[in-house]
């Protein structure tokens, strides 16, 4: 989820948080609130939990003329739901009940993609495009300033909020 935030919102220049272990009482999180702002502006709410008890992945992008609702996720074990995309047009004249499509999508090629795209990088002697090990210390970084932005994990935890700069 980080991952496609920082895709759609960009970097994240701004970061509060909640982050709990309060339900199983284990040295990881299960629920973490984050409420971030990019550095273009784009405000974005996180909320991850290990609490939930069905499975579920939603992404929604609000747009000043409408939004993309992505949720569930085609997995092995079935358990995120059916994998579908709302489309939503908003307008002045719709009083509150946008258009909106929705698709469903039965197949995901994305493993396979990624797998031929990688194979061509080593096979072409090309630079990584997508999914460079830069951009997942990216992420992991946001990940940690998620963990450090509550005082109260980073205290109990003894993490420093000093992380190093990012480097390109």
């Amino acid at each position: 989820m980080v991952d496609l935030i920082r895709l759609f919102a960009g970097e994240i220049a701004e970061v509060h948080s909640i982050v709990t272990n309060d339900f199983w009482r284990h040295d990881v999180e299960d629920n973490a609130y984050a409420l971030m702002r990019s550095e273009r502006g784009a405000v974005v709410l996180l909320h991850s939990t290990a609490t939930q008890w069905r499975h579920r992945f939603s992404l929604e992008i609000t747009l000043s003329k409408g939004a993309i609702i992505l949720s569930g996720i085609l997995s092995g074990s079935k358990s995120y739901g059916a994998e579908t995309m709302v489309v939503v047009w908003a307008s002045d004249k719709d009083f509150g009940d946008p258009r909106e499509q929705t698709t469903r999508y039965n197949n995901d090629p994305s493993w396979a993609n990624e797998i031929s795209e990688f194979a061509d990088t080593i096979i072409r002697n090309r630079p990584v495009t997508n999914g460079s090990s830069l951009d997942a210390l990216h992420s992991m970084q946001l990940v940690y300033r998620i963990y450090c932005a509550d005082k109260e994990w980073r205290d109990r935890w003894g993490l420093s909020d000093q992380i190093p700069p990012m480097r390109s």
